[in-house]
């Protein structure tokens, strides 16, 4: 739909996605083939203060060119760093206010430990957050925060059955900018139950229209759907001018020549649309020049990906029969010209900012010594000869001491291997070596209530899947570590009777049967609440379960804190007697 008043524009668009908390730069190894060498160099890439220094070039180049500039980010800018497993979302709202973004698309790990993290992201960040297919309207209004009250959050409205959108002005012509997030999220993520995520595709069709009924034909669709549902998108709803990705990490563009992937060309052209996506890890960043005529079609579209990188260069030339200076001059000059390169420096505000507030607490946290290992404590995802993982079990123990002192009575816990990541030398142990080493992800501890039975088939199916037991396993990282349980596991029996003598521990009754239908309260981490990878049987709890705000590290960071001998006492709670039967 064209209005008889619509008028053609002119933008300078930049944008980033999948930034996953990556504010300092990134050490990238490029591999050269140029002047009959094989060079190897490495180079400080990407991070937030050089984002900053070429957001403001490009800022610079579309005021002398007349052009609004236009800077998104196309979402999940949680999870990734040592930066959000200490300080969660307050670090990015604090890092992408410092970059004045225009507005943010909702990603899935944004959602990764529920919607409270969101809501306090949404409270302290001074641009719009995108979710058009977030579904508000029935949020629980007994939450003390409550995202449908945010002015600053986008989302979708069941009144019209699209989503909300923003309006840019270019030559005071408007354009319109929506954001849809993949359908599933609950499927790779935690929304709360009261907050679903409706169709995307019927979203946008919806949207489109509205958009279009208002008086506006120039829109642009920032998705976290991934690259192939925005193709796909582009190919079906007419009507959308641009799409700016993320969630598939793709870097568009030929990359080839410095070692890394070559991909589709920046800005491919599907059924009339553009559709774009800049990378992961704040190592580049998109931009392209864009000029609507007056029914907003892209009359003309020019851009590309840009790795951003630094001024130093470091190379090893001892493979090499050329010397160290003529090898570090080839590979300078190469990186220098290639098209899809910008050397630039930090912005000194912006780094300002990380070095002050955050850089600072976590060198800090990284001699925050908590406990001391007076041996190593070995991890492996299933028990061997050697052992079972003596750090598994005690993490599953920190799930259930840090659910009780908020008060949940959990009975016991169940924690999925592969959610530790590494075993521990012997020696001090600080925050920032469970945080970001040993437990990583960002992943939130939930409680449930679960039958006896239900217990034992969630034990079954998560070892069957670890060993291949008759099934199609994904992996070893399925096998389970318990606190308060013991049992046996008899690989040679029919399938769904292979765990025997399950029994549970009380401080009142000792060790005790497990009775098949009493329902017994457990905590696990939210990603195994979803019953994925052998877990099914977990799904069959009471109700919808709790999934609270504290991550695996919290949990283990406050079980040492205040318990800093739990570290040696390396038992497990799980009896391995019988687990390797027949295999």
């Amino acid at each position: 739909m064209t209005d008889k008043n619509n008028k053609p524009a002119r933008i300078k668009l930049a944008h980033i996605n999948d930034t996953h908390s990556y504010f300092e730069p990134t050490s990238l190894q490029l591999n050269l083939h140029v002047e009959g060498q094989e060079l190897e160099p490495y180079v400080s890439a990407g991070g937030f203060a050089r984002i900053a220094t070429r957001k403001q070039q490009l800022e610079q180049l579309a005021k002398e060119n007349d052009q609004q500039f236009i800077f998104l980010h196309a979402g999940d800018c949680f999870q990734g760093t040592l930066y959000f497993s200490l300080f969660k979302g307050e670090a990015n709202a604090t890092m992408l206010n410092a970059l004045n973004i225009d507005a943010m698309a909702l990603g899935n790990h944004e959602l990764d430990m529920g919607n409270l993290p969101v809501a306090q992201f949404a409270q302290q960040i001074t641009f719009p957050l995108l979710a058009g297919n977030w579904d508000l309207s029935n949020e629980d209004s007994a939450k003390k925060l409550r995202l449908s009250e945010n002015a600053k959050v986008f989302s979708y409205d069941p009144s019209v059955q699209a989503a909300r959108w923003i309006v840019k002005y270019a030559q005071e012509e408007p354009i319109a900018i929506f954001s849809l997030a993949l359908d599933k999220m609950a499927d790779i993520s935690n929304p709360d139950a009261d907050t679903p995520f409706v169709s995307a595709r019927k979203t946008a069709i919806e949207t489109v229209a509205q958009i279009q009924k208002s008086g506006i034909n120039k829109i642009i669709l920032l998705s976290h759907m991934g690259y192939e549902a925005d193709l796909d998108m582009a190919n079906t709803v007419d009507g959308i001018s641009l799409i700016v990705g993320g969630h598939s990490h793709r870097l568009q563009g030929d990359f080839s020549g410095l070692g890394l992937k070559k991909d589709d060309p920046y800005g491919i052209e599907i059924n009339g649309t553009r559709v774009v996506q800049a990378g992961y890890h704040a190592l580049s960043m998109g931009h392209c020049d864009i000029e609507f005529d007056e029914s907003g079609h892209v009359t003309h579209f020019c851009g590309k990906n840009e790795l951003l990188l630094g001024r130093r260069l470091f190379i090893d030339a001892s493979m090499s029969e050329a010397r160290d200076d003529d090898c570090y001059a080839i590979a300078r000059r190469y990186v220098d010209q290639h098209p899809n390169v910008h050397v630039c420096k930090k912005d000194p505000h912006t780094q300002e900012i990380l070095l002050q507030r955050y850089t600072t607490q976590v060198r800090k946290l990284q001699s925050d010594y908590i406990a001391c290992a007076k041996h190593a404590l070995r991890h492996v995802r299933v028990p061997d000869d050697t052992g079972a993982s003596e750090l598994a079990p005690l993490v599953a123990e920190s799930f259930a001491y840090t659910m009780n002192e908020m008060g949940y009575d959990v009975e016991f816990a169940i924690h999925n291997a592969g959610g530790v990541r590494t075993s521990l030398n012997p020696g001090d142990i600080s925050v920032a070596d469970i945080a970001g080493k040993l437990l990583p992800f960002a992943v939130p501890i939930g409680v449930y209530e679960l039958k006896g039975k239900d217990i034992a088939a969630t034990l079954e199916g998560a070892i069957n899947n670890a060993l291949n037991n008759g099934v199609e396993g994904t992996g070893d990282g399925s096998y389970p570590y318990t606190y308060n349980l013991i049992y046996d596991y008899d690989s040679m029996a029919p399938i769904g009777q292979r765990i025997h003598n399950l029994a549970i521990y009380s401080a009142t009754n000792g060790w005790h049967a497990v009775e098949r239908e009493r329902y017994y309260r457990g905590t696990s981490s939210a990603y195994t609440m979803k019953g994925k990878e052998g877990y099914e049987a977990i799904q069959n709890m009471k109700g919808e379960g709790t999934v609270t705000d504290r991550s695996m590290a919290d949990c283990f960071i406050a079980l040492l804190t205040e318990h800093p001998e739990t570290i040696n006492r390396t038992k497990s709670a799980t009896k391995h007697n019988a687990w390797h039967k027949g295999c």
